[in-house]
């Protein structure tokens, strides 16, 4: 058992969309003859590798693998499993195989107790018989399917308190005796149907509880795979090393070569490059990193070779901080105590009460006997079973995330919904989701920025993969410019920009510094730029802005007729947060925030009473989607901050985020209607059980039609009509 673990490696893949690209990842995989087998988890977005019998499982063939995925695309780290979510993942297992067994059994007793209830013609033998195949089948299935209520049952008993499951338990083991004593007998009616069918729908409800909260623990474990295992140290002679990262200290100096992970927060002490620094501000325009620049660990550097002085290590850099501000929101949303458990501290003593009650009544006020009497104890916890009130949730989330999943949002969170149906203020972050997070040319009118001068430019934009100049390249073929990367020999000086001789003239494209633009010629805080000089020529600004969503005006609007206050918290520039701002009509606004300032904001609001909605998509705003009372991301998102979201939303459209609200509310008023309809069907069904008039199969067949009843209640919400912004 103990090899097998150590022949299965899981990598976090980033880009995972659709089952293409399981098949490509799965399918490129499949040639290295090392690997025995690979899939693909498309929900938990991670890659389970089985190596060889002779092979063994090191850092070397773990590199062979992301690089393998980074040929076809996709980014992958290693994944390291936890005791605390291997357990999480054992118990769904274990509750999903008990709901299987307690279905099968269900299904199978349910067909033998039709043919004894039809079976008018059917001699005493012959039914007895089918009584103990059922028998057979229910008492084992219930043993097995049961005993995620039984050990809680157990548990809340050594305790001295009552829970959900006491009642339950009960039920099922009095069910489950009774019909064995009675088959003894050869009785006619036995109740081991109505035993196996409370414990099926009742391990539904439970499954998907189970599945929420092991979500909301995988996330800050994705959030780790982040964290770089090794560094090259640079010793003063020159000499390099490679390391584990836990053996750094401060005042070490690193190297790290283009396309690599920062391991640790320090300072730039030699070389230039462009880092990737979404990590920290949720900007996805690279930012040049030369010496005496901050870096931080998890970023990547992406064209240069740098030299960094350490300044904090592992256990103390930004990226553990995030982690550690992930992990305490989780453990403060562990906190939200569900409407159904706090229904229980009262439900489980008055069911018991009112079964122990009917069974003292008639035993001892009536010439029945035990027999009946228990029969009829029976039937009140069976008919008092919170079958329909633990549905009264589950089952209304579920239609409300078929519908919001046509309207192309993903609910991740099973009691996502519940939270947003209560929100009073609503933060949105600016790059990537008030805009797309796509940088356009904004000064496309200035005389300078003609054909000729676009043309020229993107002879050198053609050549570089930087989003400025790709987004130079998109505005040539909005232009139907030709956009023909210039044959003449190409040099690229990492953080300044790109120059090659064409036609025997220099040209340049890049910042002021690499044109020789003077700072103080057009300064510009505004917008990101890139210059073009041509020897000889008067230099061209290229202005580029991030390109706004059409309906956030809308969307912004509709909340705000709501009465609801609406937030912009940004870590980009001042300049850029305040034009949005005013744009957008928002008032209330923050510019360079970092996560730690988001944080502190947003458990501001929530101490001042405010249910706040947080919306973003940087891997920087993760911490504060998980300490927002919920949260919701778009599909394009940092896979941290996917999983950190209660929401998902796919279109390119801002009014899936009204969309989630509207699904959200109406299900809340479904789900209290549902509760309702549990209260009326206890109210209406439970004097008849305690009189006798009902037996335990009658009550089994009851409790499953006040399922019917929530169900389709929730149903309902098919028919409601969703918001639409006017912009197409």
């Amino acid at each position: 058992m103990q090899q097998d673990m150590f022949k299965i490696e899981h990598f976090v893949v980033e880009g995972l969309h659709c089952p293409k690209c399981i098949r490509e990842i799965e399918g490129t995989l499949s040639e290295n003859k090392k690997i025995k087998n690979a899939r693909v988890n498309l929900s938990t977005q991670r890659l389970a590798v089985e190596w060889q019998d002779n092979v063994a499982n090191d850092i070397e063939h773990s590199e062979e693998v992301i690089s393998a995925l980074d040929d076809i695309g996709f980014k992958a780290f290693p994944f390291k499993i936890t005791s605390s979510q291997s357990e999480g993942d054992k118990a769904s297992s274990r509750l999903l195989k008990a709901m299987a067994v307690a279905g099968f059994a269900m299904a199978n007793v349910m067909l033998l107790s039709v043919a004894v209830w039809d079976g008018s013609e059917m001699n005493e033998s012959t039914r007895s018989l089918m009584h103990w195949v059922s028998a057979m089948i229910v008492l084992p299935a219930a043993t097995y399917a049961g005993m995620p209520f039984f050990s809680s049952a157990w548990n809340a008993i050594k305790g001295r308190r009552l829970n959900m499951d006491v009642p339950i338990s009960l039920a099922v083991i009095l069910a489950c005796g009774m019909s064995l004593f009675q088959t003894y007998l050869h009785s006619e009616e036995t109740y081991y149907d109505a035993a196996v069918m409370l414990l099926f729908f009742l391990l539904i409800g439970r499954f998907l509880d189970q599945k929420m909260r092991n979500h909301a623990r995988s996330v800050a474990h994705n959030l780790m795979s982040y964290k770089v295992s090794k560094a090259t140290l640079l010793h003063e002679d020159g000499s390099t090393e490679d390391v584990a990262t836990e053996m750094l200290v401060p005042n070490q100096v690193i190297q790290v070569i283009p396309g690599g992970r920062i391991p640790a927060d320090g300072i730039v002490v030699s070389g230039t490059s462009d880092i990737d620094t979404s990590l920290v501000t949720g900007e996805t325009v690279p930012v040049k990193a030369e010496k005496d620049t901050e870096v931080f660990a998890g970023t990547i550097n992406i064209n240069g070779n740098l030299n960094i002085k350490i300044t904090s290590t592992t256990g103390n850099t930004l990226l553990d901080e995030i982690i550690e501000l992930m992990e305490t929101a989780e453990q403060g949303r562990a906190k939200y105590v569900r409407l159904a458990d706090r229904a229980a501290s009262i439900y489980a003593p008055l069911v018991h009460a009112l079964a122990a009650l009917t069974f003292i009544g008639w035993f001892f006020f009536s010439t029945v006997g035990w027999e009946q009497s228990l029969i009829t104890a029976i039937a009140v916890l069976i008919i008092t079973c919170p079958c329909a009130l633990g549905l009264a949730v589950p089952v209304v989330q579920v239609v409300a995330s078929s519908k919001l999943f046509r309207s192309g949002v993903l609910v991740k969170a099973a009691d996502g919904m519940e939270r947003m149906a209560e929100i009073s203020t609503v933060v949105f972050d600016k790059t990537g989701t008030l805009t797309l997070g796509q940088p356009e040319l904004a000064n496309a009118d200035d005389e300078n920025v003609s054909a000729f001068n676009l043309e020229l430019a993107a002879k050198l934009a053609k050549t570089s993969s930087h989003p400025l100049c790709r987004a130079l390249i998109v505005a040539c073929h909005d232009r139907d410019i030709p956009t023909i990367a210039t044959d003449s020999e190409i040099h690229e000086e990492p953080g300044m920009g790109i120059k090659a001789e064409i036609n025997g003239v220099e040209v340049r494209l890049g910042n002021r510094d690499w044109c020789g633009i003077p700072q103080s010629y057009f300064p510009n805080n505004r917008y990101s730029e890139l210059w073009l000089k041509a020897e000889g020529a008067k230099a061209v600004l290229f202005c580029f802005r991030d390109r706004m969503r059409r309906d956030a005006g809308d969307v912004v609007k509709w909340f705000q007729n709501e009465n609801m206050k609406v937030v912009l918290l940004s870590g980009d520039r001042e300049d850029v947060v305040v034009e949005a701002a005013e744009e957008l009509g928002i008032s209330r606004y923050k510019f360079a925030c970092k996560p730690q300032e988001k944080i502190e904001i947003i458990e501001r609001m929530k101490s001042n009473g405010e249910k706040v909605l947080m919306v973003g998509d940087g891997i920087n705003d993760a911490p504060a989607l998980s300490a927002a009372d919920v949260s919701i991301s778009p599909s394009n998102a940092a896979e941290v901050s996917q999983n950190a979201a209660d929401f998902i939303f796919q279109s390119q459209k801002l009014d899936s985020v009204v969309r989630a609200y509207q699904v959200s509310v109406r299900s809340r008023r479904l789900v209290f209607i549902n509760f309702a309809l549990a209260a009326i069907y206890n109210i209406i069904a439970v004097p008849f059980a305690a009189a006798g008039m009902l037996t335990p199969l009658i009550a089994a067949l009851a409790m499953s039609g006040s399922s019917v009843v929530v169900t389709a209640n929730a149903l309902r919400l098919n028919f409601e009509k969703l918001f639409e912004s006017k912009e197409a």
